[in-house]
């Protein structure tokens, strides 16, 4: 009986199994990502010995937590919380230089390509896909087969100082339109200083067809 009881309190104690956790662990990332699960894998890092002893943990994690990389899961049973250090490796595809990009390149198609890989390797802000840099303008001179990141470029100036520009005042039943004359550069939806031809000036959104976009 003795040994009956303790055998049952040893199993009462195990840690969860190595192949069980992983499964529960990839489970959960793949859950938290399902645009990258297909290629994800989540490799532990904590030693088994400090392994939550329950056969279902409670994962979570912090809110600011990144998708991918190395980072510390909470994994609780009742009220018994441990951590584990994992590694959440992504494999997908990813934007690169086809050739040696110069500062104050306007971005084509035969400036990039696309490669396969590691994402959870790449740099932060890593572009992941062409579309997220088209009509972009590199800031800094890029070399071939690097990987392309959001710093790198910048949005095509959809307005440029001294333009004309015609400012749409928008209210409740009413729509103004009038000339001015663009104070600084900006990109679509970035906010624009406009000189009218009183004199006056004012601040508006750049609509998408370079509009100004001013709401009373």
């Amino acid at each position: 009986m003795r040994w009956w009881l303790g055998a049952m309190l040893t199993l009462l104690v195990m840690p969860v199994r190595a192949d069980d956790l992983a499964a529960q662990l990839n489970q959960f990332f793949k859950t938290r990502d399902p645009l990258h699960a297909a290629g994800m894998n989540v490799a532990i890092r904590t030693p088994q010995q400090q392994w939550p002893p329950c056969a279902n943990p409670q994962f979570s994690l912090p809110g600011n937590s990144r998708l991918w990389g190395n980072m510390s899961v909470a994994a609780t049973c009742d009220r018994e919380r441990r951590f584990l250090q994992v590694e959440v490796q992504v494999t997908g595809e990813y934007v690169v230089a086809s050739r040696q990009i110069p500062r104050g390149t306007a971005l084509t198609v035969g400036d990039i390509q696309i490669k396969q890989g590691r994402l959870d390797t790449l740099p932060a802000r890593a572009v992941l896909d062409a579309q997220q840099i088209t009509d972009a303008v590199s800031v800094r001179d890029i070399l071939p087969d690097q990987p392309l990141t959001l710093s790198m470029v910048r949005q095509a100036w959809r307005v440029k100082a001294g333009q004309p520009v015609i400012v749409i005042a928008q209210g409740d039943g009413f729509n103004v339109s009038s000339e001015g004359r663009a104070l600084n550069n900006a990109t679509a939806l970035q906010r624009v200083r406009v000189r009218m031809g009183n004199g006056q000036i004012v601040s508006g959104n750049v609509s998408a067809d370079g509009n100004i976009l001013i709401s009373l």
